[in-house]
């Protein structure tokens, strides 16, 4: 404060300001101090942004760990020899600056940090995640080493069998996704990802490296959901560091507003700028149908329910052929992982049994227990998100209707298997709205 008072004093009175008023008249000392004042934000914005870059951005730390334990025999990966050797696989430009980006803004429980970051792996530009970021929370100074410890791939221990570590997984999966009857496919998938030189044959190191990968909620569900369109492809790994590709929009709308302006900026400045920059409507339309069909998808799919926790637009997107693809998946958890949370949970509101920032069960008042039904099923989250969206730029003879099943779609509640039949036709009927308008035209 005592800075910003001289800055005033020296603004309005030194002699430059007035001799700078006194050719410039229109220029008023006001708006000097509006320039100032400005810059002065200005550079605290960007210390802050440097700051939180610094602590959160550390491809060299990550790089640093995989290859030791590569080169001591303890891990594994298809892209190892890239990262390690070679060099063809390239960390550049880091995606994780702020906070909120590493570490979710849960309301009851956090989700695993990974550093991300966009890189280059043999030309290609790819997604490169990081599972080491609990190490790098363990030791909070920007150019510390993290404990080897922390990151120790202890499991499976040396000696285990091949049917041992199979029996392994199937437990693991079945206390993340249930017992649903197609996961011994899903381990022999796994098992065939771990051989990474195909000798048919999983080593110590090869499945060191499967199950810490599968310890990391968004690799478990984007194994799990690899048959969809709508997920980001896999394209490799190296102990807990994976690889997918990149998708080029992280937003519906295109663009979004840099996490550090999103605070200065006023709602009707961001309306304003997704509107200008978003797709033309039957493109959205697209897209659109794309995240409906998602939301089907992971609803009593092949390896059970998933339940979307954070509903963002900086959690969704598309590429270039307006096709939507689910841009974060570390925000979705698995009906047994929110069940588990909930199990015995103390509350005192709703507010208290809510998983992430959007998976909010009811709150038993009598026993001051949760229960384990959500509130509101993923499609009223998605029309939530798709309102704005749909309705700017909507042909006016689709819009009203669109807007009163929208308005129906976002007020579903209760657990959504009890009310199977009534959240697939109101699903249904918003897909077939908007594919009647876009069919049999070049946007479909």
């Amino acid at each position: 404060m005592r800075r910003i008072r001289r800055l005033v004093h020296l603004v309005l009175f030194c002699p430059f300001s007035k001799g700078l008023q006194g050719r410039l008249p229109g220029i008023k000392v006001k708006y000097l101090l509006v320039v100032w004042l400005g810059i002065f934000v200005g550079s605290w914005v960007a210390y802050m942004h440097y700051s939180s870059y610094s602590e959160l951005c550390r491809g060299h730390v990550c790089r640093m760990i995989i290859c030791d334990q590569y080169k001591k025999g303890i891990i594994s990966g298809s892209t190892c020899k890239d990262l390690c050797e070679e060099r063809g696989l390239l960390f550049q430009h880091c995606l994780s600056s702020s906070p909120s980006q590493q570490v979710a803004a849960s309301i009851a429980v956090p989700f695993p940090v990974l550093q991300v970051y966009r890189g280059l792996w043999r030309d290609r530009e790819v997604i490169i995640k990081c599972g080491i970021g609990e190490a790098l929370r363990a030791d909070s100074r920007p150019d510390s080493v993290p404990k080897r410890d922390v990151v120790l791939f202890d499991k499976p221990t040396r000696g285990t069998s091949m049917d041992e570590f199979k029996e392994m997984l199937l437990n693991f999966l079945k206390s993340k996704l249930g017992d649903q009857p197609s996961l011994p496919a899903l381990v022999s998938r796994i098992i065939t990802m771990a051989d990474v030189n195909r000798d048919k044959k999983v080593s110590l190191a090869e499945a060191k490296s499967i199950w810490a990968l599968l310890q990391l909620n968004e690799f478990l569900l984007m194994f799990s959901l690899h048959e969809k369109e709508h997920t980001a492809k896999l394209l490799g790994h190296c102990g807990d560091l994976y690889v997918t590709e990149k998708i080029p929009h992280t937003s519906l709308y295109g663009v979004d507003v840099p996490p550090f302006l999103q605070s200065l900026l006023p709602s009707v400045a961001h309306q304003l700028i997704h509107q200008w920059f978003a797709p033309a409507w039957p493109r959205r339309a697209k897209i659109a149908i794309g995240l409906l069909e998602f939301v089907e998808e992971i609803f009593h799919g092949t390896y059970g329910s998933f339940y979307i926790c954070e509903s963002s637009l900086r959690n969704v997107g598309y590429n270039d052929k307006y096709d939507f693809k689910m841009v974060n998946l570390r925000k979705v958890a698995t009906e047994m992982t929110i069940r588990g949370f909930l199990k015995g949970r103390h509350c005192e509101q709703n507010g208290d049994c809510t998983y992430g920032r959007d998976c909010t069960a009811t709150c038993d008042k009598l026993l001051k227990q949760c229960k384990s039904d959500m509130v509101q099923p993923n499609l009223a989250k998605v029309c939530g998100l798709l309102q704005d969206y749909l309705l700017y730029g909507a042909p006016l003879e689709l819009k009203e209707e669109l807007q009163k099943q929208l308005r129906t779609c976002m007020t579903l509640s209760g657990l959504a298997s009890q009310m199977e039949v009534h959240h697939s036709l109101v699903l249904n009927n918003l897909k077939t709205l908007l594919w009647k308008k876009i069919s049999n035209t070049k946007y479909s």
